[in-house]
């Protein structure tokens, strides 16, 4: 049996997703590491205890655990956890030391990368890299990281024997930026639970989170950051110029200034007077998020840059058609015409005048939506973990390691 150790140091999978900053990367690690342990690899998920209270392990399911280890006070935000990287570190290879080992680490977004790459040369196992997110892509996107996180992500990837990428155009962007790293690149899609999100129906959903029947609902599920461009697709509705129209706006603060962009958010729904047409809700359980896809008439996914795109492709699996950015992994979720449309640029207008295209055409939108989740149904979890096994496997096996040294 394989045994992994999948690095999560800055967010637990254990907690919701929609705030703070709990994303798709939490419903990633989560439902990885399921659908491995039903596929017979051993999981150990080694987070940092968030809170107080948390029990040092908690056993998910047969084959995946959650290990909580204590590194810094609990309420650090993100941005400071790089310092707490070394106790971190300690305290995974401690609990490792304690048990029957591992094979494989895999990290999960770069201050995991950094742990990993570290627990790589303390046990002398294979080092497998999803970062989810990286500095230079960012950078694109007008969202500017600083220069050490940079230089650690390039030493995680000089070092990493496997690297995964979500899509096709993820791996375009990783070679444009990175060139052609020492170890192999891996495209292991991200995917959707089907018995939660399928299509179903349109009255039922909205009556049961409270939306109203009659009006056209367009839906932003995401973090409140500048990332996810909730501003767009505030502004989109405001162009969209259709008093009817109504925004809904799933999910909550995100990062140490969250709190100050989700009162810009709602500031700009005053100035642009649109108090009547936007509601806010707060982060919903991840089963829960699949009604309000249902209920909605169109999804906007306005962001920056992503590196895969779930909020698209749980929208796409419920059957709904969505108008997203044409950056990065959405331009691999949304087939442009067919299952919705990608938009070029950061302009409200252009978003407005997608929406209204679909808005304006229930027949339209219906085959869209159909379209949308047939292609979804070929992202299944246990597809993913199939991927993730081979490339687990093949370092296993293979006798090489790609070796850089820490910093």
């Amino acid at each position: 049996m394989q045994r992994v150790a999948l690095i999560s140091l800055h967010t637990s999978p254990l907690v919701q997703p929609g705030s703070g900053d709990s994303g798709g990367m939490n419903v990633y690690v989560r439902e990885v590491a399921s659908a491995l342990a039903q596929a017979g690899v051993e999981c150990t998920t080694y987070t940092r205890a968030h809170r107080p209270g948390l029990p040092d392990e908690v056993a998910v399911e047969p084959g995946h655990r959650v290990v909580h280890v204590p590194a810094g006070a609990f309420d650090l935000p993100k941005e400071a956890l790089a310092d707490e990287i070394d106790v971190f570190t300690a305290g995974v290879q401690d609990h490792i030391a304690s048990g029957s080992g591992v094979d494989v680490v895999h990290g999960n977004y770069w201050l995991s990368g950094v742990v990993g790459h570290r627990l790589k040369h303390a046990l002398d196992v294979p080092l497998v890299s999803t970062f989810h997110t990286l500095a230079r892509v960012k950078a694109e996107g007008g969202d500017l990281e600083p220069s050490w996180r940079d230089q650690a992500e390039a030493e995680v990837i000089g070092c990493s024997d496997a690297i995964c990428v979500s899509c096709p155009e993820e791996e375009r962007q990783f070679r444009r930026l990175y060139g052609d790293p020492a170890g192999r690149v891996e495209v292991v899609p991200l995917a959707v639970e089907h018995a939660f999100f399928a299509p179903g129906d349109r009255c039922g959903a909205r009556q049961a989170v409270g939306l109203p029947l009659d009006r056209p609902v367009v839906l932003f599920v995401g973090r409140i950051q500048p990332l996810k461009a909730p501003d767009v697709a505030i502004r989109a509705l405001a162009e969209l110029g259709d008093p009817r129209a109504v925004l809904v706006v799933v999910g909550g603060a995100s990062g140490i200034e969250g709190d100050d962009e989700v009162a810009v958010a709602r500031r700009l729904v005053a100035q642009l007077g649109l108090v009547d047409q936007v509601v806010f809700v707060p982060p919903q359980p991840h089963h829960i998020l699949s009604s309000f896809y249902r209920a909605a008439d169109v999804v906007i996914v306005p962001s920056r840059s992503e590196s895969f795109g779930l909020v698209a492709l749980e929208a796409a699996a419920c059957g709904i058609p969505v108008v997203a950015s044409a950056v990065g992994g959405l331009l691999n979720i949304v087939h442009d015409g067919v299952t919705g449309l990608l938009v070029d640029g950061r302009e409200p207008a252009r978003f407005a005048r997608a929406l209204h295209q679909v808005l304006a055409d229930p027949a339209g939108a219906t085959a869209m939506g159909e379209a949308a989740a047939v292609r979804a149904r070929r992202f299944t979890w246990s597809f993913t973990a199939a991927r993730l096994r081979r490339v687990y496997h093949d370092l296993v096996a293979e006798p090489q390691r790609q070796l850089v040294a820490c910093s």
